[in-house]
């Protein structure tokens, strides 16, 4: 819990405000729409990006975020076989067709969600992991809390049209940007076409995002679509070092909000340039484990440490590291011990986090009996 409330700080950070000579890129008529930075969630361009709007199906990102948070955190493994109930094969619009007591691993799941956007199988996953579908969107309304998104609320996993159900483009690109920290989900959304039951009945998935076909290094993340809601896309691409991601709401037509999509994507490439100061895992400095053995960790970045910055700018950077004091034994691998900000000019523009490259284990009496002899001896 300690290392997530750390991690929710960083996002909340790391909204900063969009660049504002972005005349040239013009959205039209949708209801809103975001550019961000996936690594530091620099906001590089937006419109209406906070209004309240029917997310559609991208409301599944939400859904993917807490499975995949599940998995990261033991409760839940890939090959765990999913029984569907009775409500998540009656569930409408897209869907794999599951039927009542049918069986299909987390991963088979994933996939259908992913690919297909179907809501049998992301009911049948709400349901297998907090045992109601009711309860699970309460995890994921706790979670969006957490995060500090003030425009979204969810009703249900699967982004059907209901009263109070809402999101944001910004609120929707900080769920995007979180479920990219988890890397292995783009090996489902950035999937094309595959095939589920193919022992039995063979059942092809195609993916509902053409852009990952379309446009160079795209690889997902979410597509939307109701009556109500539009045409809505979450979609992101990768070129070198730099992932983007954009949000459109309220799109007149798929060709619309893949063609806005693009244009966001290229305005971004074109004009930006990501800088990498530190790669993840790099240890950056030591911290003091009270009453521990040993007595200092080192502290190692848990995300490479960027700066988004316009092309040919060369600005110049400092960096300051701050490790958190009174930090007590014992000490899990992987636990944050403090963060490292770039700064340009006076102001701080990116973060990283510190882990403990180690566990700590508490020492035992006779240990902090001879070091607090050693101190007293040197002392005096």
């Amino acid at each position: 819990m300690k290392k997530l409330l750390f991690l929710l700080c960083i996002s909340l950070f790391f909204c900063i405000n969009a660049q504002s000579d972005a005349a040239e890129l013009n959205l039209g008529k949708v209801k809103s729409g975001i550019l961000v930075d996936a690594d530091t969630g620099m906001v590089l361009y937006e419109q209406n990006s906070n209004d309240q709007l029917p997310p559609a199906s991208m409301t599944k990102i939400g859904t993917l975020l807490l499975i995949m948070e599940e998995i990261d955190q033991g409760r839940l493994s890939w090959e765990d076989e999913v029984v569907t109930s009775s409500t998540a094969a009656g569930m409408g619009g897209s869907q794999i067709y599951l039927k009542q007591g049918e069986k299909m691993t987390v991963k088979e799941m994933v996939k259908a969600i992913s690919i297909a956007s179907a809501n049998d199988a992301s009911v049948a996953m709400a349901e297998h992991i907090s045992g109601s579908e009711e309860s699970f969107v309460k995890k994921l309304n706790d979670r969006i809390g957490l995060m500090g998104l003030k425009d979204t609320q969810f009703k249900n996993v699967t982004g059907l049209p209901e009263s109070g159900h809402f999101s944001s483009a910004h609120d929707m690109s900080m769920l995007a940007k979180e479920l990219l920290r988890h890397e292995e989900i783009t090996e489902f959304t950035g999937t094309y076409d595959d095939y589920l039951r193919q022992d039995t009945d063979p059942f092809w998935l195609v993916n509902t995002n053409k852009m990952i076909k379309s446009y160079p290094g795209a690889d997902g993340l979410k597509t939307g679509y109701t009556s109500e809601a539009k045409y809505c896309l979450t979609a992101t691409a990768k070129r070198g070092e730099m992932r983007l991601i954009t949000v459109i709401f309220g799109a007149e037509s798929s060709k619309e909000r893949n063609q806005l999509s693009a244009e966001m994507l290229n305005y971004g490439f074109t004009n930006f340039v990501s800088k990498t100061f530190n790669q993840k895992g790099e240890v950056l400095a030591e911290a003091a484990i009270n009453k521990g053995t040993p007595e200092k960790v080192e502290a190692a970045l848990s995300n490479s440490l960027k700066v988004i910055e316009k092309k040919n700018e060369n600005a110049v950077y400092k960096r300051k590291v701050v490790i958190e004091k009174n930090l007590q034994a014992p000490l899990e691998k992987g636990e944050i011990v403090g963060y490292v900000s770039v700064f340009k000019g006076d102001k701080a523009i990116s973060k990283g986090l510190l882990e403990s490259k180690n566990d700590t284990k508490k020492a035992n009496w006779s240990e902090l009996f001879k070091r607090s002899w050693k101190k007293s001896f040197f002392a005096n």
